[in-house]
């Protein structure tokens, strides 16, 4: 009689980096521990300690079909449903962008500025999605409170259920709205945050494949990627106390641009801010004269 294959950790960790890579995955043995880990439960040093483990029929039906959706260019973290930001861990689906460590920059450096005011500040979030930044920015300024607009109900019911999960809902608001149309005018806040779409749309047909999956609305910024930064800068100064805070995060190549347009808007102090790969990626505005125009500059030093 045939013996049955025995398949074990390493057996399909070898088998399935090999198949990863034929489909062009960008990590293919990163992608596939952290996938058998998932239907394991373990940590991946586990998967090491343990190389000769057998898997279940169970487990491997489980990870079989986690490998066709990767093997598809569906992205590791809409698999799982679930990415790691700033210190929690954030419910994610196809109705929202997936958190980048890029974010988290820009997420450290107004909790940065809004401890130097006293930490008691009011935030809006324009294009909120999972809720990855206001939901942080609450998580680590206990005496903040905020509001996260998005257009899309359904990634606002996924960054409601975050805000519940991580403990900061009874401070937060969410407005189904475009941009500022649905955000009352009596509201002031201290601090406009965006991360919003930047991608010129003739650009997305060229981005990876697992990318172009995420939703078309959190990419698309316009023929040259600057319409929403033209919209939020238009109308900032209705929404913020007159020393508040206008914060972006934006693409490589979009510092000096955004920058201008919030000079236009009245935020002559400006300051575009690198990420970890030295390219542009944050630009901060004040107004002259108001409490945060000093510290953009000492936060430069």
């Amino acid at each position: 009689m045939e013996s049955k294959l025995v398949w074990t950790i390493m057996k399909v960790l070898n088998w399935t980096k090999q198949y990863f890579a034929k489909k062009g995955v960008e990590n293919p043995r990163l992608d596939a521990e952290i996938l058998l880990c998932a239907v394991l439960a373990c940590e991946r040093i586990n998967l090491y300690v343990d190389f000769e483990r057998p898997l279940s029929d169970e487990e491997l039906a489980r990870f079989r079909g986690y490998v066709l959706r990767r093997g598809d260019q569906e992205p590791l973290a809409y698999i799982l449903g679930e990415k790691g930001f700033m210190r929690n861990s954030f419910k994610v689906n196809r109705a929202t962008l997936v958190p980048r460590p890029e974010t988290e920059l820009l997420v450290e450096n107004i909790i940065h500025l809004a401890e130097q005011v006293g930490g008691d500040v009011k935030i809006l979030d324009i294009g909120t999605g999972s809720g990855a930044i206001i939901v942080s920015l609450l998580d680590y300024l206990p005496q903040a409170k905020g509001v996260g607009v998005d257009i899309s109900l359904e990634a606002l019911t996924v960054a409601r259920d975050n805000a519940q999960r991580i403990g900061v809902l009874d401070r937060c608001g969410f407005i189904r709205s475009d941009v500022f149309s649905k955000v009352p005018m009596d509201k002031k806040f201290d601090i406009i945050v965006s991360n919003p779409p930047y991608i010129p749309a003739a650009d997305i047909a060229g981005l990876a494949q697992d990318v172009q999956q995420e939703p078309r609305g959190a990419l698309d910024g316009g023929v040259d990627g600057l319409d929403f930064y033209r919209r939020i800068t238009a109308e900032a100064a209705d929404h913020l106390v007159e020393d508040g805070l206008l914060a972006f995060e934006i693409g490589y190549d979009q510092g000096e641009a955004v920058a201008a347009l919030c000079r236009e808007a009245g935020f002559s102090r400006t300051i575009v801010l690198k990420d970890y790969a030295e390219l542009d990626r944050m630009v901060f505005g004040a107004k002259e004269g108001g409490k945060y125009a000093d510290l953009l500059l000492e936060i430069t030093k």
